[in-house]
């Protein structure tokens, strides 16, 4: 994520939001791959623009147990689980997910 300025995430998100284009015209446009757009997207849902600030965390083990408890209860995938709790990567969730699992 670091290769995008928060006002390029931005600008491109909106221009989705926006309705203008579709997200494989718009990361097109900003040189970006889609599945980055549609992450990016889903985190402003989420989150707006904090989304974006940087962060540098170190989770405690009862907020990775409500990651991991939420997936649980809603079924949702590792990368929907990091949009509702703002975790930076999919594979952050996954890699819990394996840890607890074995």
């Amino acid at each position: 994520m670091a290769k995008y300025s928060v006002e390029i995430r931005l600008e491109a998100v909106q221009a989705y939001l926006d309705g203008v284009e579709s997200y494989k015209d718009i990361a097109k446009t900003y040189q970006m791959t889609k599945s980055e757009l549609i992450k990016w997207v889903s985190l402003y849902r989420e989150h707006g623009y904090q989304a974006f600030q940087k962060r540098y965390t170190n989770h405690s083990v009862e907020f990775k147990m409500d990651v991991l408890n939420f997936i649980n209860e809603t079924g949702a995938s590792n990368s929907r689980a990091a949009a509702v709790f703002n975790v930076p990567a999919p594979s952050t969730v996954r890699r819990w997910r394996y840890l607890y699992e074995t």
